[in-house]
């Protein structure tokens, strides 16, 4: 797809009969009316995404989208790129905590590699490399079209292979060091906010490095301050490979009907991206948890969205919505397996 296909992309409608459905037998349930909270909630969404009585989250799949960014070189990261090489192998080989997560949920789980400075060699990721890394956003664009075209397509592409194996719900978990600096500058070109609102500590940077990394961002906002005119624009010039990808994973999920677990920072700025190409992709959307970065209360805020959870994490890599898995997985047992008043002959 190009640019101009993804600007069109449709997205699928909620079945408001099975959502119907679903509210009334909340209110059959033997329980006071709301009582479940959230968990009553998710239940009603998720019969209205899938278009059936009871819904269900047993299959799931997570992908993981790995890059480099050329940012790294203004040293806006407490770690080195090669760090993105060794935790997309971390990754693959089973050691990572997504990786413990997607096992103990009994998810399809992949690694895909958009592309690192230092090469990856392991059969069990996924090769979809762009480049080495994008641009160095301080200089130039971090994309050129046909490079946010690639990434964009990679994501449409995962999510299509998850599709063909019947998934409930897809989760994408990203990996790149100083993706964090290029996540701020797109909610700050976005939201017209300066580099020190958005700025956090990422992978635990000092507050010395934290005011650096928003000189950084405000660097890149004045340079490409005529180009930000469109969403996609604004991806270009200031986002990344695995970013991109994930903005396409979340447009082409909702364009299939498959819902969607957004995970922390990174993950909900691409939410927020797909949300401002079609705003009816919000629809497809579970927000996990928020995490302790900076901006990410601000993002949820913008968007009216209240998440399952709030642990303190921070990690990234999907670790949060996976989490967030199991507490969907409850609500839908809740709502199927409860009995009603009149199944227990309890008085209303």
């Amino acid at each position: 797809m190009n640019l101009k296909d993804w600007l069109a992309i449709s997205v699928q409608p909620v079945d408001l009969h099975y959502r119907a459905l679903a509210t009334e037998r909340q209110s059959q349930l033997t329980k006071p009316p709301g009582s479940l909270g959230l968990l009553e909630d998710i239940a009603v969404r998720l019969a209205g995404l899938q278009a059936v009585e009871y819904p269900s989250c047993d299959r799931v799949a997570i992908s993981i989208f790995a890059a480099d960014h050329g940012v790294a070189k203004q040293k806006v990261s407490a770690f080195p790129q090669e760090v993105t090489t060794q935790m997309i192998l971390n990754f693959a080989s089973g050691g990572a905590a997504i990786s413990v997560l997607a096992q103990q949920l009994n998810a399809d789980f992949e690694v895909i590699n958009l592309g690192t400075v230092t090469p990856v060699e392991h059969p069990d990721v996924v090769s979809k490399v762009i480049a080495a890394s994008s641009s160095d956003f301080t200089e130039t664009a971090a994309m050129s079209v046909p490079q946010l075209e690639a990434a964009l397509n990679v994501g449409a592409d995962a999510v299509i292979r998850a599709g063909r194996r019947g998934v409930e719900l897809f989760v994408a978990g990203e990996m790149g060091i100083a993706n964090t600096t290029s996540a701020s500058a797109l909610m700050a070109a976005f939201l017209d906010l300066s580099g020190a609102d958005v700025a956090g500590s990422g992978t635990g940077i000092s507050s010395q490095g934290v005011q650096h990394k928003a000189k950084v961002i405000d660097q890149a906002l004045a340079l490409h301050r005529a180009h930000l005119s469109s969403p996609m624009d604004i991806l270009k010039c200031l986002g990344g490979f695995e970013i991109a990808a994930m903005v396409g994973a979340y447009l082409k999920a909702a364009n299939l009907g498959i819902t969607i677990v957004v995970d922390g920072f990174i993950s909900t700025v691409a939410a927020y991206i797909a949300i401002q190409i079609n705003p009816n992709s919000k629809d497809w959307m579970v927000f996990g948890h928020c995490s302790p970065e900076a901006f990410h209360q601000g993002i949820l805020d913008s968007l009216d969205i209240q998440p399952l959870l709030d642990l303190g994490m921070r990690l990234g890599e999907g670790s949060g919505a996976a989490v967030a898995v199991n507490i969907m997985r409850t609500a839908c047992a809740l709502h199927r397996d409860m009995a009603t008043f009149a199944d227990a002959g309890v008085s209303q």
